[in-house]
């Protein structure tokens, strides 16, 4: 997730789903692509948040180690597996990691020191001090060892020579049990945006400042000129141009690469958090191929991934039920409305009154046997949308 003009060169264009997911380079051009990599980065730290920007904790529920582990593994998370990884953590991902888990040990990896000391701020502007932030590769497994409870690599893979090496470098550091959460450029989404990179590498267009002299001078009505302004693309900023565009390392995925990519981890999908994301992982799977297909997959893949998960409680009579730990401060007064931000792809379930006050009761675990019949009907989407976890007495 790093650029800059330094190294603002396009020194490759690699597709996984043409040449598998284990293709990589060898070890002296993986070394000069890295350092391209972390030179864009320490010139343009990315995202470029303002740093009083500020995350609200409901919102940062999808990130919870707790939840998240009880979802996987219908059980409270051991004390020692109460660390996270942000990999490839950018400006500003350990923040709302902090946000949403203050009582775990945070580490902060990334080759850019800029990236880090701006994502130190963030941290620091805000009162959270259980991040430790450190400069350094993912594929070392000798920085930040194992074990993690949940590691994140967000829009990180797609920019390594090897995806799958990386892949497996995080898993490694996984606790069994443990959550990867991931996102992966869609060969079908980044369509328009790679092929501007292409336009970009023809014409000699190698840093920010000439990139924005090319756009100023195209017409917003042609081909090139369109795709330099499209939608979703944040091209207000100097990085937001630089990490769509002049980026030194990309990588994108087919449904059939990713499935390779997620075969050869030993990872499983727990849950998908893209765009129209459905609940079971074969059917998403499904309907991403056949989206693709059709050449209807306008994004990209975001996925939590599980290693070795021992499988969600069923609703019996001795389980217990766990509201997200985020939302504590939100349910301080069930009467007013709870209004979250969807995270996972799908709307989140009504939040009547019922809700709010069930999520409040458990707040504290309670026993399933407590709960009255319409309690009851309102469990599975909760726990589905990660508000509740059902977990083994």
């Amino acid at each position: 997730m790093n650029y800059g003009e330094e190294g603002g060169q396009i020194l490759s264009e690699q597709g996984v789903s043409n040449k598998g997911p284990g293709a990589g380079l060898s070890g002296q051009d993986s070394a000069f692509q890295r350092e391209a990599v972390r030179r864009h980065y320490e010139t343009h730290p990315y995202p470029r948040y303002p740093l009083l920007a500020s995350v609200r904790r409901a919102d940062t529920y999808a990130l919870n180690l707790d939840t998240l582990w009880g979802y996987a593994n219908g059980c409270l998370l051991p004390l020692e597996y109460r660390r996270i990884l942000v990999a490839g953590c950018g400006s500003f991902s350990p923040y709302p990691f902090a946000v949403a888990n203050p009582e775990s040990r945070i580490t902060a990896l990334d080759l850019a020191r800029s990236s880090l000391r701006r994502a130190r701020l963030h941290c620091l502007l805000h009162g959270y001090l259980n991040v430790t932030l450190q400069a350094g590769d993912l594929n070392d497994q000798a920085i930040a060892p194992s074990p993690f409870g949940l590691i994140d690599a967000y829009g990180v893979l797609h920019h390594l020579g090897d995806p799958l090496a990386g892949l497996k470098a995080l898993t490694a550091r996984l606790a069994p049990g443990g959550i990867l959460r991931v996102m992966l450029y869609s060969h079908a989404a980044r369509g328009g945006i790679e092929a501007a990179r292409r336009a970009l590498r023809r014409l000699g267009v190698r840093d920010v400042p000439g990139l924005k002299r090319l756009r100023d001078m195209l017409s917003p009505a042609s081909r090139l000129g369109r795709r330099l302004r499209e939608p979703g693309v944040d091209a207000t900023f100097t990085a937001g141009l630089a990490d769509a565009f002049l980026h030194p390392q990309v990588q994108t995925f087919t449904v059939r690469g990713l499935q390779g990519l997620l075969a050869e981890s030993g990872l499983e999908i727990l849950l998908a958090g893209h765009p129209g994301a459905l609940l079971d992982p074969a059917r998403e799977l499904s309907r991403l191929a056949q989206a693709e297909a059709d050449g209807e997959l306008a994004h990209n893949f975001i996925l939590y991934l599980v290693r070795k998960g021992q499988g969600a409680c069923r609703l019996q009579s001795k389980a217990l039920l766990r509201t997200n730990p985020c939302l504590a401060r939100s349910l301080r007064l069930p009467v007013l409305p709870l209004r979250l931000h969807p995270r996972l792809g799908r709307p989140l379930p009504e939040l009547g009154l019922a809700a709010r006050m069930l999520l409040r009761r458990c707040l504290t675990p309670k026993p399933v046997t407590q709960l009255s019949p319409a309690e009851r009907d309102v469990v599975e989407e909760l726990r589905e949308a990660l508000l509740l976890v059902v977990l083994r007495d």
